[in-house]
């Protein structure tokens, strides 16, 4: 067992802020700003051991055998806190530390981040590779990512066993993230929320199922725009302006795709190939109750009430089992030009077509 004492604190310093001969120890401790007590087996800090370190902005005590967060009550400047690879199985203690803006907590035994609810100044937070009992991941209080929303920028959970990561979409402060070595596979979740976080140019994924799917790599750069770095590998301009363009292709393919399955559920709908369904356009727009012949459309019902079998246009033209189709500029299947109302006559029986 090992206690931390003020004669450890005076030998735990580095060349620049060693001890003078002449000095006295209190005032050595009152002009301390950065102490290293990392790795020294400490696995007890008492609540009033660091009191006289009142200036203290850095403390590292990382690789130690630390169960709980220490008491810094006293040390309400400390900026800097590096706790990570120690036996700490909750985050407690942090109130008092309102100027906290690095906290590094990874590799200890925590498994909800809470009681951060009083740090607003907080913008690094570090709990990669807790060592979770079998069957959890780690777990985020709705409290503490209230505040974490205002204010968070950095964030590492690799190694947490995560599957989702959907509650951290309210962290829009976000500009780097490390999720490594987790269990997260839903492609759809991830662009949700890379398009909430606008500020992200970093994001850290290696080693999740994700990884594996097709493309993986030229999605996520289309996901999110402002991306730099993904996976520890820099996106270069050209890069990202041919993956956009891709895109962007692909999506026009999709959309031209899309029509033509109209085109043909339109021709399976009436029975008609297209160039039937053209002759009935032409023979519609012949007739003097034609709303295309005379320039005006079928009324607002026409266009909304689709449900009732029958509609009588304002030209006294009863028609029955009527339905508004696109209709497509000449020569080009793909380009629509409007929409046209298509049904029966009921007094002829003929298929007529309006302009809607």
């Amino acid at each position: 067992m090992v206690k931390l004492t003020i004669d450890l604190i005076a030998r735990c310093t580095s060349g620049y802020t060693k001890k003078k001969r002449d000095e006295s120890v209190q005032h050595y401790l009152k002009r301390l700003t950065h102490l290293y007590l990392e790795d020294r087996g400490i696995d007890e800090i008492g609540d009033d051991d660091m009191a006289m370190c009142r200036n203290l902005t850095v403390l590292y005590l990382y690789d130690n055998r630390l169960c709980k967060v220490p008491n810094l009550n006293q040390n309400q400047n400390v900026t800097h806190l590096y706790l990570q690879n120690n036996e700490i199985s909750r985050i407690e203690h942090l109130s008092p530390l309102r100027r906290l803006s690095k906290l590094y907590l990874g590799g200890n035994h925590i498994t909800v981040v809470e009681g951060l609810e009083k740090l607003d100044q907080l913008q690094e937070l570090h709990l990669e590779n807790q060592n979770l009992p079998p069957g959890e991941k780690l777990l985020f209080d709705p409290r503490s990512l209230l505040m974490m929303s205002t204010c968070i920028q950095v964030l590492n959970v690799s190694g947490n066993y995560l599957d989702s990561i959907r509650d951290l979409e309210c962290l829009r402060q976000m500009t780097q993230f490390m999720a490594s070595d987790n269990s997260l596979n839903d492609m759809k979740e991830l662009a949700h929320l890379v398009s909430s976080w606008r500020h992200l140019w970093r994001l850290e994924l290696m080693g999740n199922p994700l990884c594996h799917r097709p493309k993986y790599r030229d999605r996520v750069i289309v996901m999110a725009h402002k991306l730099e770095v993904l996976d520890g590998k820099e996106i270069s301009e050209n890069s990202r302006q041919f993956l956009m363009k891709w895109q962007a292709s692909k999506d026009a393919n999709k959309r031209k795709k899309e029509r033509s399955r109209k085109a043909v559920a339109l021709e399976h709908t009436y029975g008609l190939p297209r160039k039937q369904f053209d002759e009935v356009l032409a023979r519609s727009a012949s007739l003097p109750n034609s709303a295309a012949a005379a320039g005006r459309g079928l009324g607002p019902k026409a266009q909304s009430d689709m449900s009732v079998p029958k509609y009588r246009n304002t030209y006294g033209t009863t028609i029955h089992n009527y339905q508004s189709v696109p209709t497509f500029e000449p020569g080009n299947a793909h380009a629509t030009r409007g929409l046209i109302t298509i049904g029966k006559d009921l007094a002829s029986g003929d298929l007529l077509a309006f302009d809607t």
